[in-house]
């Protein structure tokens, strides 16, 4: 079986070893507006390209959350990161998720940003035929992250957005994820992980809401908690940056500690069993 690397870049030098995994529309360039302010000295970065994103489209493979967690094993591995944390962008949360099975010694925390519970996300019928079309649809496309972003974003960056995705993913693959990150329900193997895990929910967002996430993430993970960000829809990495910087990295800051120090900006923190 030949080897497989997620191409990767590498952001800081800190001792603290976190993966950041984009979402079903972005390849790593997800975190481009985050990165001129994450503190490099206290934590080192790597973005990676899942299977059929950026530098991995044409890579064959699965395209599934599970490939994509012995993925991020592997390349852990390859870096020497014995222990490491990982943030996910809504699909890259149910990657995160994946972990929590698969390697749950090597995690030091997770971050799930808009993340996709682990149970998937049953959708009606109509809105399944509305994603599964995009990935040949532009405009299928746009509706979607017009709508997650609560209808309020420019039309600029809105096209910005599909023209983005649709240069750096790869269509079938694309469609492939789809059926993995929405339609697979693994929640039952992650119930109970005594991973501290940290969903950051955007208050414009009506899909992956911070009630699903009540119901989901809080229910499974003991030492689980929630954040939820006024001004942002399903993309706070764009629609606010120096937010989420800080709330993640605080939670990652508080590492050792089973009641993480975070506080949300302009709305009060949930957490929970």
């Amino acid at each position: 079986m030949t080897s497989f690397v997620l191409p990767h870049e590498v952001h800081g030098h800190g001792p603290h070893k976190v993966f950041a995994v984009h979402g079903w529309f972005a390849d790593r360039a997800a975190y481009a507006a985050v990165l001129p302010d994450l503190d490099r000295a206290a934590f080192t970065y790597a973005l990676v390209d899942l299977r059929g994103y950026g530098a991995a489209q044409g890579a064959a493979g699965a395209f599934g959350t599970a490939e994509a967690a012995t993925d991020l094993v592997d390349l852990a591995d390859r870096l020497g990161w014995e222990r490491f944390s990982v943030i996910g962008h809504s699909m890259g949360g149910a990657v995160a998720q994946r972990l929590l099975v698969q390697a749950p010694e090597r995690l030091r925390r997770i971050v799930g940003v808009s993340p996709v519970p682990a149970c998937g996300l049953q959708m009606p019928a109509d809105q399944w035929e509305l994603f599964a079309d995009a990935a040949h649809k532009p405009q299928n496309r746009r509706i979607i992250i017009d709508v997650t972003t609560g209808g309020r974003a420019p039309a600029a960056w809105l096209d910005r957005m599909v023209a983005r995705s649709l240069a750096h993913s790869d269509a079938k693959a694309f469609r492939t994820w789809l059926d993995s990150w929405a339609g697979e329900d693994f929640h039952a193997e992650v119930m109970g992980s005594t991973v501290p895990a940290l969903a950051v929910a955007g208050a414009l967002d009506p899909a992956l809401t911070a009630a699903l996430l009540r119901e989901t993430w809080l229910r499974w993970y003991p030492h689980g908690s929630l954040l939820e960000l006024p001004s942002a829809g399903h993309y706070a990495m764009d629609e606010a940056p120096l937010d989420l910087i800080r709330v993640v990295e605080d939670f990652l800051r508080a590492d050792g500690s089973t009641t993480p120090d975070v506080r949300e900006p302009a709305a009060a923190e949930d957490s929970g069993a």
